[in-house]
């Protein structure tokens, strides 16, 4: 990646370090700056100093970098750069270093001197940090010496001072999120890996190490990909069977802009596309994805119309040609430009035509050099093709024989009287009987209850044109009301809050899996804005004489029962366990499970897309290997099992 990047200058001192703005107001509105003070924000720290890194990788002068989460979660990130300048910076008469982690919007990435392409804004990254760490500390080596400097909540303890003789070029930043500004300060590896692991694929051949040093068996993973989105396309399709050999790569340039494109098809029914600008991944898409699915729907088609595959008039549509594709596309660009609430979008409009340009040509060359391929995957869109008609005439039959164009909703819903969908729940319940008695204990103004039966469909093996029609899945569709897959319009959602309501047992869970699986693959939105909950039924009642408790796990029932004992520890409880939720009445299902001032919710979210994906294909995919694998590795972790 490196030598596709223009090497913008040798020199890198404090002339390159311009200064827009204070500091003031991180430590007073630190969500403002990191997103938030929970996980994802003390994560953010990490990524904010390990981009850094990657901007000198980006600029051609760093080839590694190592990130160690040390004892007491104190995280040290090294790189083998250049060095951050030590030198007076003009603007402030202080030293380039000082200024770049103690004044918000300082850095080498805002004149156009330091870097052409960025990630971030150096400078905007480590101020911030250092602002939300109870201490930092910075080493440079550069000039043949090390120098060094000391913080305190931003403050400074230690003056720039040189500390010992350098044989390298480098810079070392070791700090402690404050726990004053953060909910928890206790770092997960995996999170960290997950986002390691992303950057060394978009940047191929730099090595990223990662290591963790706390507990009594340090763990380290090294991360190098010479192949960059090449193999990180491969990765995605680890638990897939592609329909043919090779991955695609198609990249190219123009001015002071690049961009690359992998792909490769596998025999499933899901798209996988993941998109990064200067490697900030942007899953709302924006320019280079649009470009990229345009000229992927028109060379595929041409392809098919000149070879006579494709008839007359006929054509594929762009859902039909990423049937079953995982791709990535990876643009680096001067300006990044990033719109909507969450700035997850790219907006630059030029990158929309350099994508679509490379694409077209290149994959055009592509088709034509290798036949079988380009056969493979035109027969896996004309197959999408047909699926996607017949899914739409089973969708018209099932309309003209529910009535659902005249509004009518299943049997088996018992609505509630609310209107507004952000103050409306609905219970998916397993269960007749199960339902008949969130039925009776409802609070029927905003709560609606939808009986669901036996096993539903498993929706990672079968297309929309098998969902239609199937008696499980249709009456949930139909409840919720904003369609599926393409179709799927969150804005005409009925309920804000989508619980599912099934036993604590194996067959509970099958069936929670089951619907999540339906909801990642066919109305992810209502994961992504956080709509969709698990309840979490009690396991155990407790009585002692007309007193009585339930417990949600076996360490608050033995907290319970001696509480209940208190000071005769020889006296009675009656410790029972809940069979399944249809065992329960009415008014002790509302107080344990459905009352909102009591009741127990988990919010299902979406914390790492492409981990996802992988799951679900694992396991609810054709392939038993991995599925048996992962339960092999998984199994240790599973503290009590009831069969």
């Amino acid at each position: 990646m490196a030598d596709q990047i223009e090497k913008v200058t040798q020199e890198y001192d404090a002339s390159q370090i311009q200064v827009l703005e204070g500091l003031e107001a991180v430590r007073k509105r630190p969500g403002m700056y990191i997103g938030s003070t929970s996980s994802s924000g003390l994560h953010h720290l990490v990524y904010e100093i390990v981009d850094n890194s990657i901007d000198e990788a980006l600029a051609g002068y760093c080839t590694g970098i190592e990130v160690v989460i040390e004892p007491g979660d104190i995280i040290r990130v090294s790189d083998n750069g250049r060095g951050i300048p030590v030198d007076i910076q003009e603007q402030t008469g202080k030293s380039a270093l000082e200024v770049v982690f103690t004044v918000l919007h300082a850095g080498g990435k805002f004149g156009g001197g330091g870097y052409k392409v960025s990630g971030g804004l150096h400078g905007v990254g480590a101020s911030v940090v250092n602002a939300l760490s109870e201490w930092l500390e910075v080493q440079v080596q550069k000039d043949g010496k090390v120098y060094q400097m000391k913080f305190a909540r931003g403050e400074i303890t230690e003056e720039l001072t040189v500390v010992g003789q350098a044989y390298r070029t480098g810079t070392t930043v070791r700090f402690k999120p404050d726990p004053e500004m953060f909910d928890d300060t206790v770092y997960d590896y995996e999170i960290l890996h997950t986002r390691m692991r992303e950057q060394a694929f978009l940047n191929g051949g730099l090595t990223i190490a990662l290591c963790d040093l706390r507990g009594e068996t340090p763990r380290r993973d090294v991360m190098c990909y010479e192949g960059g989105i090449r193999e990180f396309v491969s990765y995605l399709n680890k638990h897939k069977s592609p329909i043919h050999p090779e991955v695609i790569y198609l990249s190219g340039s123009k001015g002071d802009a690049m961009a690359e494109v992998a792909l490769q098809y596998n025999d499933g029914y899901n798209e996988t596309l993941v998109s990064f600008a200067n490697d900030i991944h942007t899953p709302e898409g924006g320019m280079h994805e649009t470009g990229f699915k345009t000229a992927l729907t028109r060379v595929i088609n041409a392809y098919g119309q000149k070879n006579n595959i494709i008839k007359g008039d006929d054509k594929v549509s762009g859902e039909d040609v990423r049937e079953g594709i995982s791709a990535v596309i990876s643009v680096k660009l001067p300006e990044a430009q990033f719109e909507g609430q969450t700035k997850q979008k790219l907006g630059n409009a030029y990158i929309r035509t350099l994508v679509d340009n490379i694409v077209t040509e290149q994959l055009t060359v592509y088709f034509e050099e290798h036949p079988l391929a380009a056969k493979a995957i035109l027969e896996k869109a004309m197959m999408a093709n047909r699926a996607r008609e017949a899914a739409r005439k089973a969708r018209e039959s099932v309309r003209r024989k529910t009535g659902l164009e005249s509004g009518q909703m299943p049997d088996k819903l018992q609505d509630c009287n609310e209107r507004d969908p952000s103050l409306c729940e609905i219970y998916i319940v397993e269960g007749d009987s199960a339902a008949g008695s969130a039925i009776q204990g409802r609070d029927s103004r905003f709560q609606a209850i939808l009986a669901m039966w036996g096993k539903m469909l498993n929706v990672e093996k079968a297309r929309a044109d098998k969902i239609y029609g199937n008696d499980k899945l249709y009456p949930l569709i139909v409840a919720l009301g904003a369609g599926i897959g393409d179709e799927f319009n969150i804005e005409k959602l009925r309920y804000h809050k989508i619980i599912i309501m099934a036993d604590a047992d194996v067959d509970g869970s099958h069936i929670r899996t089951l619907l999540l699986t339906f909801f990642f693959r066919y109305m992810r939105p209502l994961i992504e804005k956080g709509y969709v909950y698990s309840a979490v039924p009690p396991l155990y009642k407790l009585q002692r004489g007309k007193q009585q408790r339930v417990a949600y796990s076996d360490e608050q029932r033995d907290r319970i029962s001696a509480e209940m004992r208190g000071d005769n520890p020889n006296v009675k409880v009656d410790i029972s366990r809940f069979k399944g939720l249809g065992e329960m009445d009415p008014h002790e299902l509302w107080e344990t499970t459905m009352d909102p001032e009591q009741r127990s919710l988990r919010r299902i979210t979406l914390g790492d897309a492409i981990l996802a994906d992988q799951v679900f294909t694992v396991l609810m995919g054709e392939e038993v290997e991995p599925r048996r694998d992962w339960i092999e590795e998984n199994a240790k972790y599973v503290v009590n099992l009831d069969i």
